[in-house]
């Protein structure tokens, strides 16, 4: 365990010491020592110590005198600071200069070695614990895969494959971190089977076993929460929003706000803006939206904005449903407009219930495939992760979600879609009028191998609209994504690694549904 660790005792009873340094020597630490600051520096000065134990109370120059000058020489080597004194400002002074444990005398050789495994075997201890956590979880996730009979049921294994994927982000055991995603790879598969067997049924009129999904969760989800008395609901849709970036961000906002609810709802197909978000504002699959409102819906190949009246569709809804509350709705596609709404954000604070949709992720999505640097910066999930964590931690949103919480508004956090990181290359081939998205296509004369795909060759069974009389949709499966023969190399090499949206993945359908509550 110790791989040579070499610790500095510093003490001026350092005689006195001896029966604990043998201990420490006995579990196979290097340990010098002396009795005085000054040694302590020049020492720490000329040996590289993985771990200093300093004495506070010292004649000449005591330890927190001392400390500073040792984290000039090493100031990445952590100290714990022994002392008598149980006197608070102590302990203030000490903890203010950063030190990495507080021990109080007398103390015992079994403080000191767990104090020292804490600050020097930590990163070692919690990759070993978090190794055996999750392989004795691999049985059980395994078992579930097989098991899963419902939406609810894949997104139960969903949070915890996503748990899990976070919680080894940062092992030193590549292997395990392999497992997982050999693991997460094989749920994949069989998401895609079961969502393949159930996705038209879940459309059907009488359907017992469809989950929330985007033309329905303004009526069954949010609405509910927008009725309860007193309360102003603001709903914060982030395009692009997955599972994992929610729980790379809710510690920022633990400050802010307690957790009500953390769920999930159903994405339609194709996961794409165009279809799940226009299906929820408007509160219907995308079929109706075209029947209903021929001027407000445009197919794949047709040219113009396919978001342009979100909150025309969404007053339309209210309207429907007899709700009368003050609406606010506001659609942020640029930093600028962010600041604006900062600046204008009484109307927010005064609606029952006001509607942010934030396009930034969205875009870093796209800044990814198309920007070399920020394809270095999220080379794989997990830099993503932390892209996405550094962005909200500057971003105006972030200073929008204080406000709301200063305001008592209850927020609801969701999604229209998600997006995955692609990775095989499937061939298809089609006309000029077939869609270019990555994820899924829809036209006539599609070729293709309906193994590799999920088709639907009658568009009205899945409520979407047709380009014409012949088109069909097919829509990619877990990490495929969707090329023509043409110039096929250079198309792959360009787009492998990137992330999209519009097909079926455990990380575009399954969107997590947040509700939190302002600290009181």
């Amino acid at each position: 365990m110790n791989n040579e660790v070499n610790i500095l005792w510093v003490d001026d009873e350092v005689e006195l010491l001896k029966p604990h340094i043998l201990f420490l020597r006995g579990k196979g630490y290097e340990v010098d020592s002396c009795n005085n600051g000054y040694d302590a520096v020049d020492m720490a000065r000329t040996t590289p110590y993985d771990l200093i134990i300093l004495d506070e109370m010292m004649p000449g120059m005591t330890g927190l005198e001392t400390l500073p000058h040792i984290k000039e020489v090493r100031p990445s080597t952590p100290v714990i600071m022994v002392t008598k004194s149980e006197e608070e400002n102590i302990m203030d002074k000490a903890i203010g200069s950063k030190i990495a444990d507080y021990l109080i005398k007398p103390i015992n050789p079994n403080q000191v070695l767990l104090s020292i495994k804490k600050n020097v075997h930590r990163e070692q201890l919690v990759t070993e614990q978090t190794t055996a956590d999750y392989r004795a979880e691999f049985g059980r996730i395994s078992s579930s895969l097989g098991e899963a009979r419902s939406f609810a049921d894949w997104a139960a294994i969903y949070r915890k494959i996503v748990s899990w994927e976070m919680e080894l982000t940062e092992s030193s055991d590549q292997s395990i971190r392999d497992v997982l995603a050999y693991q997460k790879s094989e749920a994949s598969v069989e998401f895609g089977k079961f969502v393949k067997r159930n996705y038209l049924s879940w459309l059907g009129a009488d359907s017992k076993e469809r989950p929330t999904m985007s033309h329905t969760l303004m009526r069954e989800r949010i609405f509910p929460e927008v009725e309860r008395k007193g309360n102003k609901v603001t709903l914060l849709v982030i395009d692009n929003f997955r599972y994992d970036q929610w729980r790379t961000i809710w510690p920022m906002l633990l400050p802010l706000f307690d957790l009500h609810s953390e769920d999930f709802y159903c994405s339609i197909l194709p996961t794409a803006t165009q279809y799940a978000r226009n299906s929820l504002f408007a509160g219907l699959m995308p079929l109706a939206i075209d029947k209903m409102m021929p001027d407000k819906w445009l197919n794949d190949n047709e040219e113009g904005a396919k978001n342009k009246y979100e909150e025309e569709f969404l007053r339309r809804l209210l309207a429907r449903s007899g709700k009368q509350w003050k609406l606010s709705f506001d659609k942020l596609i640029k930093p600028e407009a962010g600041r604006k709404l900062i600046d204008n954000f009484q109307r927010v604070r005064e609606a029952d219930f006001s509607v942010i949709v934030y396009n930034f992720l969205d875009i870093l999505s796209h800044a990814r495939t198309e920007t070399e640097i920020i394809r270095e910066l999220t080379e794989d999930e997990a830099a993503f992760r932390s892209l996405t964590r550094s962005w909200f931690e500057h971003s105006e949103l972030l200073v929008m979600l204080r406000m709301l919480s200063e305001a008592g508004h209850t927020v609801i956090i969701t999604s229209d879609h998600g997006t995955t990181r692609v990775e095989n290359p499937v061939k298809v081939q089609g006309d000029r009028e077939t869609s270019p998205n990555l994820r899924y296509k829809t036209g006539r004369n599609l070729a293709y191998n309906p193994k590799e795909v999920f088709e639907i060759t009658r568009p009205q069974d899945a409520q979407l609209p047709q380009g014409n009389l012949t088109s069909s949709y097919i829509f990619a499966l877990g990490k495929d994504f969707l090329t023509y023969p043409t110039n096929a190399n250079q198309f792959i090499r360009y787009y492998r690694g990137t992330f999209q949206h519009g097909g079926i993945s455990m990380e575009e359908m399954i969107v997590p549904y947040i509700v939190l509550t302002p600290k009181a």
